[in-house]
């Protein structure tokens, strides 16, 4: 049975925004992020990619993601941000909070986001961020960015899932006990991502205060982490990339650049 979904709902809602008229829509594809990425290459200055099922979605860390057809949100935007290398992890930052936005607006539930790209409810994951980047051509300091594919992959109406995620995932469906139209979340998403990347264009300061207070994973949580061999401590905020410190039960303070965090 065919899957309905409306391009036509999602542009009445961009007016204004960097994503209007740009929407391509497609049955099933690979992933979306691969699409966006093989724009950005061709020379495309912009777009959003959306599928209604991904037969090899990727997670951050090489991770798949599960993409049932029709029951998620999997979209990846191309965007060309004026903003330096240093910054880059803020993009992936500000994508969790316009995530987090766009679900408390349309569903009424606020996730929590398990730095630096995950959205939580009641502990189990319901969404995922992966944002890819490209440097510009470097004729002078400081190194800026090229463009950046924003992969965000959201369970939205999903059921139930495979009996080895059902106690780790879960959807905006199980959460409210009701379905919700993709095309109202979407519009909500880019909308907010839109107001985000332009907030960071304009040198936003706060960011790093805003995303600390919307996740209680910043500060206080004793967690383990995968990276350097592995190691537990309890987080400690954000350094000014956006990077998490954890103070180390081994009595060293850091940085945690790329290993995923999990609560112990």
């Amino acid at each position: 049975m065919p899957v309905s979904f409306s391009t036509e709902a999602v542009e009445a809602g961009l007016s204004g925004t960097q994503f209007s008229g740009l929407i391509h829509h497609f049955p099933s594809v690979k992933s979306t992020n691969t699409l966006a990425l093989a724009a950005a290459q061709a020379g495309t200055q912009g777009g959003v990619w959306i599928a209604d099922e991904q037969t090899a979605g990727r997670g951050r860390g090489g991770h798949t993601w599960h993409s049932a057809a029709g029951d998620g949100l999997y979209v990846s935007a191309l965007v060309r941000p004026s903003l330096p290398l240093t910054r880059a992890l803020w993009l992936s930052l500000a994508t969790g909070l316009a995530t987090q936005t766009a679900i408390a607006e349309v569903t009424g539930l606020t996730p929590d986001i398990r730095w630096p790209n995950d959205l939580l409810l009641a502990g189990k994951k319901c969404g995922g961020i992966l944002v890819e980047t490209a440097l510009a051509a470097q004729t002078e300091e400081p190194a800026t960015l090229r463009y950046a594919v924003i992969g965000v992959g959201i369970n939205v109406n999903h059921a139930e899932f495979p009996p080895e995620l059902s106690t780790l995932a879960t959807s905006l469906r199980q959460e409210t006990g009701k379905p919700w139209p993709r095309e109202s979340l979407l519009t909500a998403l880019l909308r907010a991502l839109d107001q985000e990347i332009r907030s960071l264009e304009t040198n936003d300061n706060h960011l790093l205060e805003r995303f600390a207070h919307a996740s209680s994973w910043v500060r206080g949580k004793h967690v383990q982490v995968g990276e350097d061999g592995g190691y537990t401590g309890v987080t400690a905020g954000l350094n000014a990339e956006g990077f998490l410190l954890v103070e180390g039960d081994d009595g060293v303070r850091h940085t945690v650049f790329s290993g995923g965090v999990r609560a112990l």
